[in-house]
């Protein structure tokens, strides 16, 4: 097995337990709200918090990267949010439990700017879709494959325990991540012929002096349209993903009328359909660059069909079936993990000394949707009792990052500073 795959993996792991530990709310969620007495409003406070601080740190984590490298920082990010998440099973009311969603969300936030990194240092140009798809379709596994496990847990242990959990597994690979994890030009095992592979495909696998930060860079790369259209694009893919990581389950419970097994069931067929839309992505895009399609085309085609059919999510207003809901569900899904395949790009426009800064960027625009989102739905839910508007919303926002990648980003290239 190649370094790089290892690599891969342990990267894979880290971003599995990473969306779990950000997901766990969502199905102790009714539980929750009925131990403390939260409205529908005050829940999507609490859902909405974990992005307050991850969308704050998401540039300093860049520059932190750029300045200290990924070992380090992925490493203690790991550990902290694991810790938080373990916490959380030790809140008392809204006050701590907010406070919780705070710290964890600030713990979280170097990740995804690490694995843009890490993708970018390990792989050509030709491999990095597949590898994005590939870690990228870790966010799923655990709310996919091990929902109805999850569900179990909350049914016979109470929500506290998947917070205990969830927390004491992220400690340990915390540890195995600290320990495995290297640059290709610090990692003992790699071999020449695999790093010359790497760099002859654009990987950048030499090391790379510390990148001084001055705040004059994000105006500088803000005043490329690239910038903003991949900005606007991250916002709409996000969306979709944090109506599932939030009021998914409570929309299955109280719209759809559904039992705990039902929804432990039913939340799970989506994730399933998410974790095989990226894949799919990752593999059509590098299969459209093998076979000599343009950049562009390879780069951007998965993203706009995803954002478009996410945007189907508002169909499940118009139907009654359980089943039929549930697949139209299951297809958003599918084509917005399409849409996440937009970090392959990433390494494509950034500067080379600034990818963490550019990936900053990028995540936290994905992450002011996670603080929006939330607090819309909430509302709307409170003023009209219903997910109607809800789901008509994610939709509507769907297509607008559709658009921004169509008439906005242009032509992928470097970005010069």
């Amino acid at each position: 097995m190649s370094a790089r795959v290892r690599i891969l993996g342990l990267i894979s792991l880290a971003v599995a337990i990473n969306y779990l530990d950000r997901a766990v709310l969502g199905i102790a969620a009714p539980s929750i709200q009925q131990q403390f007495g939260l409205n529908p409003a005050v829940m999507g406070v609490v859902f909405s918090a974990f992005s307050w601080t991850y969308f704050l740190g998401q540039v300093p984590s860049g520059v932190l990267l750029d300045r200290f490298g990924t070992r380090a920082i992925y490493s203690l990010s790991l550990l902290a949010w694991s810790l938080a998440t373990l916490l959380h099973a030790a809140a008392t009311g809204f006050a701590s439990l907010l406070g919780l969603r705070l710290a964890l969300g600030l713990a979280e936030a170097p990740c995804f700017p690490a694995n843009s990194n890490v993708v970018a240092k390990w792989f050509p140009r030709s491999e990095r879709g597949r590898a994005i798809g590939v870690y990228t379709a870790a966010e799923y596994v655990g709310l996919s494959f091990m929902s109805p496990v999850l569900f179990w847990i909350l049914n016979s242990f109470g929500w506290r325990a998947l917070f205990g959990a969830a927390g004491g597994i992220g400690v340990a690979v915390a540890f195995v991540f600290a320990r495995q994890y290297r640059d290709p030009a610090d990692h003992p095992s790699v071999s020449q012929s695999e790093l010359a592979y790497v760099a002859a495909g654009g990987g950048d696998v030499g090391r790379t002096a510390p990148a001084p930060f001055e705040p004059g860079h994000v105006r500088a790369l803000f005043r490329h349209r690239q910038m903003w259209g991949l900005c606007i694009g991250q916002y709409a893919v996000y969306s979709t993903f944090v109506f599932f990581l939030t009021w998914f389950p409570t929309y299955l419970a109280t719209e759809r009328h559904m039992d705990w097994i039902r929804v432990g069931i039913f939340t799970a067929l989506p994730y399933i359909a998410g974790f095989f839309g990226i894949l799919f992505a990752g593999w059509w895009s590098d299969l459209m660059l093998a076979s000599g399609k343009t950049l562009n085309v390879a780069r951007k085609l998965p993203v706009i069909a995803g954002l478009v059919g996410a945007s189907t999510i508002a169909a499940a207003n118009y139907v009654e079936s359980d089943w039929v809901v549930i697949g139209i569900l299951s297809v958003a899904f599918f084509a917005q993990a399409m849409s996440s395949s937009g970090w392959t790009v990433i390494s494509e426009v950034a500067p080379r000394s600034q990818i963490g800064l550019v990936s900053g960027l990028f995540s936290a625009s994905a992450n002011l949707s996670g603080i929006v989102t939330p607090l819309v739905i909430g509302a709307i839910l409170q003023v009209t009792g219903s997910f109607f508007g809800a789901l008509a919303f994610v939709g509507g926002v769907a297509l607008v990052g559709a658009l921004s990648w169509i008439f906005l980003i242009g032509d992928i290239r470097p970005i010069e500073i």
